[in-house]
């Protein structure tokens, strides 16, 4: 199975997760940058004080409207981005495209927060409740009723159920299962049956109990994650202004040019940066909007902007504070790879505890995205089940086999191969982009219609 995987996929990834994608996903962020004015850089104070400021205000994150808090939705979206890419991606994206990859994954993180600014915005204006009290949205619904083609909102649906098994678990598993044996010799296997368990029992609970859980999981791993990585650089403060001089040289091929490489060099960083960045941020596939328009907020404009905080503290922040402690400790020309290379570098300061560190890290990232990625997978599957696609009408029994499927799944990822993994997310990264680009640069007027609103009422009278 998994040499047919492979050899389907060395076919259908340059298609489907090809330059013209990548440069489309780019584009759509050029896009509303010029649409909105420059909005996430214009008015970071405004998109900071409603998103950072409004954490000390308990009216805005006490989640007892009909959906779930905005503060909620944030920890569910960021549940759902920051993961193992946070990790493991940037180690490969360092190994694979060199440090300038990471000069590109900034680029496409600080085009992605308006990207994922007007995802959120079209979320908010075209969701639907489901009958219980609650908000359903999502890529295909604004595809359906704000593009007018259902058949595009089909084709994202599907191809979100599949990547939930993809990019958010198998993905997820993989690192989980070696970062675990490597530091305390447990097999794959044992660690996909525990995680298997967990996930079945949080799951039944559906985006209520996900969302109790993210909110207090997400902080508290970020924030010792984040914690960690900065004594690192403490140590090795005197390595930061090099390691900056690397990602840039690299960005650009100088360091390469002499050899006669450099129009490959820069080439593969474009490329392995922009594809990690989406990967993490998840700003053009489209994922993110589900959890943000389950939010209790009444202004489209002031979830968006949570849009914007999740890329920045995804991508800015934290893959950043990553690259850095592999660069500034050296680790980067050990041939490692992947959560060894990350654990190499954090046991240049902490010794065996680093490896220890990544390796609890990696479990607590990567299950927080299991079940962000969870409940995208369910929204899909209960939008199809909705239009009764492929005679799935049952949506209750079809939701319960999902949610036991997903579970199992992680089996198979924890042994898995890790390059053949993260090719898969790719390619169903673009499964995802393809129809998701088309409602941003169709609906990209009411984006920024929207925006011009929210901001006249704020002007004084």
């Amino acid at each position: 199975m998994t040499q047919w995987l492979e050899q389907a996929n060395r076919w259908i990834q340059p298609v489907l997760w090809g330059w013209p994608v990548l440069l489309a996903i780019l584009l759509a962020g050029v896009l509303f940058f010029v649409r909105l004015k420059g909005f996430p850089l214009t008015h970071v104070r405004l998109w900071m004080r409603k998103t950072l400021g409004s954490l000390f205000c308990r009216r805005r994150t006490s989640g007892e409207g009909k959906g779930i808090s905005s503060f909620q939705a944030l920890t569910t979206a960021l549940a759902g981005s920051i993961g193992t890419g946070n990790i493991v991606g940037v180690a490969t994206a360092l190994t694979i495209g060199g440090p300038g990859a990471i000069f590109w994954m900034w680029v496409s993180a600080g085009l992605g927060m308006a990207t994922m600014y007007a995802e959120t915005v079209l979320g908010m204006r075209y969701r639907q409740t489901d009958g219980q009290g609650g908000f359903l949205g999502g890529a295909m619904y604004y595809l359906e009723y704000g593009l007018k083609c259902k058949s595009l909102a089909v084709v994202f649906a599907g191809a979100c159920v599949l990547a939930s098994f993809g990019m958010g678990n198998l993905a997820q598993s993989n690192s989980m299962g070696m970062a675990i044996q490597g530091a305390f010799g447990i097999p794959p296997f044992w660690t996909g049956l525990v995680t298997a368990v967990l996930l079945g029992m949080i799951l039944t609970g559906g985006i209520r109990r996900i969302a109790r859980v993210t909110e207090k999981l997400v902080p508290a791993m970020s924030l010792c994650y984040l914690l960690a990585g900065l004594a690192v650089l403490a140590v090795f403060w005197h390595r930061i202004p090099q390691a900056f001089g690397q990602i840039f040289a690299g960005a650009f091929g100088f360091s390469e040019v002499l050899g006669g490489v450099g129009g490959y060099s820069l080439g593969a960083a474009l490329r392995t940066g922009v594809s990690r960045g989406i990967f993490t941020n998840e700003a053009g596939l489209g994922s993110s909007v589900m959890a943000h328009a389950a939010s209790d907020a009444k202004e489209p404009a002031e979830q968006g902007m949570w849009g914007i905080f999740q890329v920045f503290i995804d991508t800015i922040v934290v893959c950043t504070i990553t690259a850095l402690c592999i660069l500034c400790t050296g680790v980067l020309d050990t041939g490692l790879d992947g959560a060894a290379l990350s654990a190499a570098a954090f046991q240049s300061v902490f010794g065996r505890g680093g490896q220890w560190l990544v390796a609890v890290a990696i479990p607590f990232f990567a299950f927080a995205t299991m079940l962000g990625w969870s409940y995208y997978g369910e929204c899909a599957l209960r939008y199809l089940c909705g239009l009764g696609v492929f005679g799935l009408r049952h949506s209750r029994g079809i939701v319960l086999s999902y949610r036991l499927m997903f579970s199992a799944v992680t089996l198979l990822g924890c042994q898995m191969d890790l390059h053949l993994v993260w090719s898969l997310c790719d390619t169903l990264n673009g499964c995802m982009a393809i129809p998701n680009l088309c409602a941003l640069f169709g609906l990209s007027g009411e984006v920024a219609q929207e925006t011009r609103g929210y901001l006249q009422k704020r002007k004084p009278t």
